[in-house]
């Protein structure tokens, strides 16, 4: 019989597998570029302390969660304290993963405010004609 794994330890791998994850499908690059932030899951890493899981995703503070309770407010509130504790103007991003699900089908949440400047540059980027006045 296998050994139980702790909460922790379940937060810390899924903090790998998407840093990995991400690394794979975001950039074309021999080196891994997005990590894990060292001692994340509960300790607070001296460059990366009080702050995001997962680094290396330029503009997007990240806050994963491996949880079958997930909590989407407090987790929002989390990165966005983080944040404002950094004084960073990154976007707050949590992904959710539920045990027996892979790393790709772990769910996205971010507030309507943020997600609408991330569709807004990607209809942009595609020839999509948009308002130019959109303000939060």
């Amino acid at each position: 019989m296998g050994r139980l794994k702790s909460p922790k330890n379940k937060g810390d791998q899924y903090e790998r597998e998407l840093a990995k994850f991400l690394d794979e499908h975001i950039f074309d690059e021999d080196r891994q570029r997005v990590l894990r932030a060292p001692l994340s899951g509960g300790g607070r890493s001296f460059e990366h302390g009080g702050g995001m899981d997962v680094y290396g995703c330029p503009d997007i503070w990240i806050e994963a969660k491996r949880t079958e309770k997930f909590k989407v407010y407090p987790s929002i509130e989390q990165a966005e304290n983080g944040i404002a504790a950094k004084g960073s103007g990154d976007i707050p991003v949590v992904f959710n993963r539920r045990n027996q699900m892979k790393t790709e089908d772990s769910a996205v949440v971010m507030r309507l405010g943020d997600w609408i400047k991330l569709y807004r540059a990607y209809l942009k980027a595609k020839g999509y004609k948009i308002k130019d006045d959109f303000t939060k």
